[in-house]
């Protein structure tokens, strides 16, 4: 009888101990749903309003509807800009994860020192970004840079890299190749994963190095690959601070690095035509979510996960 009671009494008490604790999460979150509403939900749903309107900054703005978005496929250099940035996009992107691929099997091997290594080639992902890093690379790739001069060592004369409409491109592709640092940290930890009997099996079958590398590392590998590729595809989508450096802010020569996100820049802040760059702001976050919705859609078929 005394233990009834005594379980009816635990019964009783657990909701309100329950519901203490709901108290507590939901007081805790409060900053971050606040941080939520105002620095992201609340700029995101201006943001959309703007794109129907006509808005330079300085009047209120007026609603003109869908003529910013039937714009934007008129705009040659918006065009311009798609194409730039999609090839710099499915350049770059597949170069880097190969690179970061190929150093992380490299430092699976049980280099000593690996701490130091690891830390060594994750730096340019950290620095990559940066304004420094931008105009350090320009000046390497400039006329009188460190590969012009590594060029005239060998009797080849070298150029403007940067300042060449069909290599300023390249450059920028270098430098994105360049920062493979997180991207090589993730697959480590993904080789790491792996069971070493499976190699061993292999191993004891007959299979080569390559084998084993197309038969058991690659495919273990998927998800991790997945998870990369969706990673960097959204951030070279993104990618802006490259471009303004090494071309000046303008996107040159010739708009050859004009990326999308540069030209939506010089049309908010440059020319003022805030309601329009508002339009292609949500037109790039479209093809961001559409990019990523065929990865998912597609992934089902090359991606294995070992259950």
């Amino acid at each position: 009888m005394a233990v009834t009671e005594l379980a009816r009494g635990t019964a009783t008490r657990r909701p309100a101990r329950k519901k203490g604790d709901g108290k507590a999460a939901a007081l805790f979150l409060a900053p971050w749903f606040v941080g939520l509403a105002l620095i992201t939900a609340g700029p995101m749903a201006a943001s959309l309003y703007l794109s129907f309107t006509d808005y330079n900054l300085l009047q209120a703005p007026s609603w003109i509807g869908w003529d910013n978005y039937e714009r934007m496929f008129a705009d040659p250099r918006l065009l311009n800009s798609l194409q730039v940035t999609f090839t710099y996009v499915f350049v770059s992107v597949p170069l880097q994860l190969a690179a970061a691929l190929g150093l992380a099997l490299l430092l699976d091997k049980g280099l000593r020192g690996l701490a130091v290594y690891r830390s060594i080639y994750y730096l340019p992902s950290l620095l990559g970004g940066s304004v420094a890093i931008a105009i350090l690379w320009r000046q390497v790739f400039g006329a009188d840079g460190l590969i012009n001069q590594v060029l005239a060592l060998v009797g080849i004369e070298g150029q403007g890299w940067v300042s060449h409409p069909d290599y300023a491109l390249g450059t920028l592709v270098a430098l994105n190749v360049w920062t493979f640092g997180a991207p090589m940290i993730i697959f480590l930890a993904g080789l790491r994963q792996i069971p070493r009997m499976y190699y061993e099996a292999a191993s004891i079958d007959g299979a080569g190095r390559w084998r084993q590398f197309r038969s058991i590392t690659v495919p273990m590998l998927t998800p991790i690959i997945f998870f990369n590729l969706v990673l960097q595809l959204i951030n070279a989508f993104q990618s802006f601070t490259q471009a303004f450096v090494v071309s000046g802010g303008t996107g040159g020569p010739a708009d050859s690095t004009m990326f999308y996100t540069l030209y939506l820049y010089l049309k908010g802040f440059g020319s003022l035509e805030m309601g329009y760059a508002s339009a292609m702001a949500w037109f790039l976050l479209l093809i961001i979510g559409g990019m990523t919705f065929v990865n998912f859609l597609a992934s089902k078929y090359w991606v294995f996960y070992d259950d």
